[in-house]
């Protein structure tokens, strides 16, 4: 069963969140995770917090979770913390 794993972000350092998306990128690889979207959102109904949304597809759930909590993913997060505010959620269809 396929998992979403979708990513609610407001840039806060554009230099930062740029050295943070190719490296993410590079990680996605070894757990097959593949990005289905990203870009601005217009909220249709009530207010959000971010500004920007990411969608990322894996083979299963479990693929997410060890993408995420993989060492090589664990060792850019204080790059993503400091180029962006954002919540990570994760979807099993």
């Amino acid at each position: 069963m396929t998992a979403l794993i979708i990513v609610d972000l407001t840039p806060i350092n554009k230099d930062k969140l740029a050295a943070y998306s190719a490296e993410a990128a590079k990680t996605l690889v070894t757990y097959q995770g593949e990005f289905l979207s990203k870009g601005p959102i217009v909220s249709l109904h009530g207010k959000s917090a971010f500004t920007t949304k990411v969608i990322i597809q894996f083979p299963s759930s479990e693929k997410a979770l060890n993408w995420y909590n993989s060492e090589e993913y664990q060792a850019i997060i204080p790059i993503r913390d400091a180029g962006m505010e954002s919540q990570f959620h994760l979807i099993a269809q």
